[in-house]
């Protein structure tokens, strides 16, 4: 308060001062952390004591400030305000801790309108609900226009790039105005979805309001001409360009009005309707002969059938249908395609005979069903063979850090799961420590779950190593799976076929044998050949022996 009196000078000038510069307004919280807004952030009331008393453009209120966070409120001396065109400043050896609000940089942070019809909001903004969300789509507003929230409860279904996720209220208030409706699509993040209010009859004031896109119109504005610009001066280049040369030989033979030519050659441009003017004459002093002619009309037919093959596409147009792509789709779509363009893929492929896992997974299904537990695939059987290879060759559960390689100490594989909407990978975390009843049912769940597009972040994130089976269910033999950005590794399972192989001590004697390929597509930069093969080797050792995973 010292240094408060010590500028009353100052403060005597506030109000001719707020009328030339920028207004701040200040307030101290018992721990002495300060806060400060910019004077058009803030709600304008005219209120005297603060700052003294101006025009009804420049004074400030504290009254909401101090309804909300019980703070006290001083006035800063102006000559401590530091202003910049991006941001304010406090001497910290006047104040304590020192935190600033720019305005509506954050979507979740209370606004304050400049205009006095409008009294205090909050602008809420489409959240980022995953690490990899820049954008998403309003599914469906669970609440309307005017329904009071309280802080937990569902305002509306968001489709990221992963899944549907329910977005919660974070204040307790009323909803004065949707901005953005059911199915509004590619809404970037932070961009102003809803506003809210804390008194009721304060929605009535928002029924015609509309998100400020000031700056937006002057980015667009000011890229128009300049794009107007670059492309009328590159028109008369291309123009320029495409015009035909002609070469001094050909504009000199013709240069006078007889064109020479041999009587043959003549006689064979007029069966043909070809005049003489449009040949360049290869005989002496540039005289125009038979095969000159013949070039001509050779020339000629082998560009008239492209002609018409372009006119023939023409006329007949290809029937389609555009089937507007999901949000996981396009995510789908860039990750897989910044994987195959950035990360060196090697693929390792490998047959194993699985008979005996086949007959311990009936051993198992009979003890399921007496027990009234989920029966058990082959998958199930395949992730825990993989977690226990991950086990003993680490190096396979590691990322690129581009400086370094992170190995992971937990095990958590993901599991593709193809649905309607897209592609999900849910997860299995700690699967080395589970046994295959809790796989299965994890499994299950989590796939069903993907199917019903109601998949939380956590169910798919976090994820170290993937699985990726066509075998089963599509009865794939073998393929090359893309690997999953950050991980390193990816194990693609083909189906289970019968063999005939030699068997026994004779030549002539032989046995069936059920084999499954899987293949394990390998980032170089992490996993070397020789890692790949160690692995491959543990993982066919468990599936080839299962009641090895039961130690």
């Amino acid at each position: 308060m010292a240094q408060i009196f010590r500028y009353s000078r100052q403060l005597k000038n506030a109000h001719s001062i707020l009328r030339h510069g920028p207004a701040y307004t200040v307030c101290f919280s018992s721990e002495e952390s300060a806060f400060v807004s910019r004077g058009d952030d803030v709600l304008r009331r005219h209120r005297k004591g603060i700052l003294g008393k101006g025009d009804a453009g420049t004074n400030i209120s504290m009254d909401y400030f101090a309804k909300r966070t019980k703070m006290s409120s001083a006035a800063l001396p102006i000559s401590h305000l530091k202003s910049s065109p991006s941001k304010t400043s406090i001497p910290p050896s006047a104040f304590g801790l020192l935190r600033t609000f720019p305005g509506r940089q954050s979507a979740a942070m209370r606004c304050y309108s400049t205009n006095s019809d409008l009294p205090p909001h909050q602008e809420i903004g489409m959240p980022s609900l995953s690490p990899t969300m820049t954008e998403g789509n309003i599914a469906r507003w669970l609440k309307k226009e005017g329904d009071k929230v309280s802080p937990g409860e569902v305002l509306c279904e968001v489709e990221t790039d992963k899944a549907t996720v329910e977005m919660e209220c974070m204040e307790e208030g009323y909803i004065a105005k949707i901005i953005k409706q059911d199915g509004a699509q590619n809404i970037k993040v932070g961009e102003v979805i809803a506003i809210t209010v804390e008194e009721e009859e304060d929605i009535g004031k928002f029924k015609d309001y509309e998100v400020s896109s000031a700056s937006t119109d002057q980015d667009e504005v000011k890229t128009t001409p300049e794009t107007t610009k670059a492309s009328s001066t590159k028109e008369p280049e291309q123009v320029k360009a495409s015009e035909p040369k002609v070469s001094p030989s050909e504009g000199t033979a013709h240069s006078d009005d007889r064109i020479f030519s041999s009587p043959l050659a003549r006689k064979l441009a007029e069966d043909n309707n070809v005049p003489l003017s449009k040949l360049k004459g290869t005989g002496p002093e540039g005289r125009i002969v038979k095969a000159d002619v013949e070039d001509y009309l050779a020339s000629v037919k082998t560009a008239t059938p492209h002609a018409k093959s372009v006119d023939d596409g023409a006329v007949h147009a290809l029937n389609y249908s555009d089937i507007p792509s999901s949000q996981i789709r396009k995510v789908t779509a860039s990750r897989l395609l910044l994987s195959k363009q950035t990360i060196p893929h090697y693929y390792l492929t490998v047959d194993t005979r699985v008979d005996k896992l086949i007959e311990l997974r009936s051993q198992l299904n009979a003890l399921q069903e007496a027990s009234g537990g989920k029966r058990i695939s082959l998958n199930d059987l395949v992730i825990k063979a993989a977690a226990l290879a991950l086990q003993k060759i680490p190096q396979c559960n590691s990322s690129w850090m581009n400086d370094f390689i992170r190995q992971y100490h937990n095990i958590n594989i993901n599991v593709a799961v193809q649905t309607e909407n897209g592609l999900f990978v849910p997860v299995i975390k700690d699967a080395d420590k589970k046994g295959l009843s809790k796989i299965a049912e994890e499994v299950k769940n989590l796939a069903q779950r993907a199917k019903e597009n109601s998949l939380k972040p956590e169910d798919y994130e976090g994820g170290t190593f993937t699985v990726s089976n066509l075998g089963g269910p599509f009865g794939v033999k073998q393929f090359c799976a893309i690997i999953n950005p950050p991980q390193s590794c990816i194990l693609a399972v083909g189906s289970a076929e019968r063999r005939v192989i030699p068997g026994g001590a004779g030549v002539d004697q032989f046995e069936f044998g059920s084999f499954m390929s899987v293949t394990l597509s390998c980032d170089h930069r992490v996993v070397d050949g020789a890692i790949g093969a160690e692995w491959l080797k543990a993982f066919k050792g468990y599936i080839e022996n299962p009641t090895s995973m039961l130690l």
